[in-house]
């Protein structure tokens, strides 16, 4: 029985293939089966001949892996570009802004280590052991070799991973150096600050005659000693665009570009000082000619990604890594500056520019923070979050991209055990059963934020061509608690602590909620065998 259906099957196959018609119908039904099956399979993360085919799993998510290039600058305060309404020129950093969304509800660290940590790995602080100061140069310490960190995640994930600046995140012993934490390319330097010229550290202004003298600046593993007189802003803006234009097309790239601009020494060539000649103050002059530098080498590095054709496909992120020095930038109207938990330390200047966006030429109220950008960058990129630690990060792109709402709705700026004092026995010891409000901390949680311990009182800062003018606070140098509501008091000039005690209450508790998950700061003693005296007048590991 079986055989008579198999002949009569073939005998019917036969007329079809030699019907003129049928053929006509296969070659239609291969053609619709093409487009089909190209359909199907643009859906996933596939590969075909080693180019990554485009989907888009849903939301406002890129159709394809996106390149990805974020722009960290240093020290910016947040009245230091052209659309805060500075007077310093940044054409280029104001053209991409508008072009993209703006986000005028970001926050940062009040200090370099802890917000590339954060940025990092998507995890506070208090989590490593990282709540207290920066990484020095001559103390064995740095981000723990048990975080998994962004490049380590997007280099599994097929991305060629690039760092050209600053690191700052510890080299006391070479696991804890760019090239062992991710990055496959690294140019730049390892401690907190230099001679933008020379590249050494400390500055040619350094008053300190102990401090260890030495040069700081490396390719891959190696120093480099041709560099001297060359600006860092121009060098660190060539090797990036060098690296964008030798960046194969078919492979996504991480390209983590940390200026050394615009922190401390204040130092610029003197054609970006002449554009200032009507700046009567010498220090002002010069840091607003450091800006228009740094805001031109982000230009000529966009104009790359557009020349190399890699500009459709790239999310690029900017961003501050904390609020203007005291004595350099304007955080202006915010109160504080760098090293504080005031608005001014921590509130950050950033914006997202991509092609890629569904809703761009905005500005954007959702609450983020520079750790949300780990959870962001994997789920943009398709980056698996397997073996990374509890995240404190959120997925923020619909937010940005799409203009939802925020899934953030609280950040912990900080709690640090180490830098606290005893207090007097006058004000807000009903709260000691809580959280010890000696700690110096800070959260923002809603509308509200809270302080607590000896923070410095801060300021307003009034910044004008003939110098800084400072409007200083009434505070008591004894207070040790705040509450501010920031979405109608932002620039924190009234405490509502005593108006609202329950609100301060609940704060409290959540304090207290974070310091049972922090681990103790790890602040190790200086080493003397750090000094680069000891390793050829390179800074680098020495253990």
């Amino acid at each position: 029985m079986e055989a008579v259906i198999f002949f009569q099957y073939g005998r019917s196959l036969r007329r079809f293939l030699h019907n003129r018609r049928s053929w006509v119908l296969l070659f239609f039904a291969s053609v619709l089966f093409v487009f089909l099956w190209f359909d199907i399979i643009s859906t996933s993360n596939y590969s075909w001949h080693g180019v990554q085919l485009r989907f888009d799993a849903g939301g406002g998510l890129p159709s394809r892996k996106p390149n990805i290039v974020f722009i960290l600058a240093d020290d910016y305060g947040w009245n230091d570009i052209g659309y805060h309404g500075s007077f310093i020129q940044t054409p280029n950093l104001d053209s991409l802004a508008s072009e993209g969304v703006t986000l005028e509800n970001y926050y940062v660290q009040p200090i370099c280590s802890p917000s590339r940590c954060q940025l990092m790995t998507g995890r506070y602080q208090i989590h490593y052991g990282m709540q207290h100061s920066v990484i020095t140069s001559d103390r064995p310490h740095g981000l723990p070799l048990d975080e998994i960190t962004l490049p380590q995640k997007l280099k599994e994930n097929g991305y060629s991973t690039y760092i050209v600046g600053k690191w700052h995140l510890g080299f006391y012993r070479k696991e804890y150096m760019p090239l062992h934490r991710g990055f496959e390319r690294f140019y730049g330097y390892l401690t907190g600050g230099e001679d933008y010229w020379t590249h050494r550290r400390p500055n040619l202004f350094a008053k300190d005659p102990n401090a260890f003298h030495g040069l700081d600046l490396r390719d891959q593993d190696k120093p480099v000693l041709d560099q001297n007189g060359t600006y860092s802003t121009n060098l660190f803006a060539s090797k990036a665009i060098e690296i964008i234009r030798n960046h194969p097309q078919n492979k996504p790239m991480f390209l983590y570009l940390p200026f050394q601009a615009v922190h401390s020494p204040l130092e610029a060539p003197r054609q970006y000082i002449d554009m200032y000649k009507n700046v009567e103050n010498t220090l002002v002059r010069t840091y607003a000619a450091m800006v228009t530098a740094m805001d031109e080498a982000v230009g000529n590095v966009t104009d790359a990604l557009r020349k190399t054709g890699l500009w459709n496909d790239t999310v690029l992120i900017f961003s501050t890594d904390n609020g203007a020095r005291r004595n350099a930038g304007s955080n202006w109207p915010l109160r504080g500056w760098k090293s504080t938990l005031w608005e001014g330390g921590v509130r950050g200047v950033g914006f997202v520019t991509s092609k890629l966006l569904k809703k761009a030429k905005r500005k954007s109220d959702a609450l983020i923070h520079i750790s949300d950008w780990f959870p962001t960058l994997l789920r943009i990129s398709r980056a698996s979050k397997n073996n990374t630690k509890s995240l404190d990060g959120f997925d923020v792109w619909d937010a940005i991209s799409m203009g939802s709402p925020s899934p953030r709705e609280e950040i912990l700026h900080n709690i640090d055990p180490l830098q606290r004092r005893s207090k007097s026995s006058s004000s807000h010891l009903w709260t000691d059963d809580i959280f010890d409000t000696s700690t110096y901390a800070a959260i923002r949680s809603g509308n509200w934020k809270l302080l607590t311990g000896y923070q410095d009182l801060g300021g307003w800062k009034h910044r004008g061509t003939s110098g800084n003018h400072f409007e200083e606070p009434e505070d008591s140098h004894d207070k040790h608690l705040w509450l501010f509501n920031i979405r109608d008091d932002p620039h924190e000039r009234t405490d509502l602590s005593e108006k609202y005690p329950d609100m301060v209450k609940v704060l409290l508790k959540k304090l207290a909620s974070y310091n049972k998950t922090a681990v103790p700061p790890f602040w190790p003693s200086p080493d003397s065998r750090a000094n680069p005296a000891l390793h050829g007048d390179l800074f680098g590991p020495w253990l």
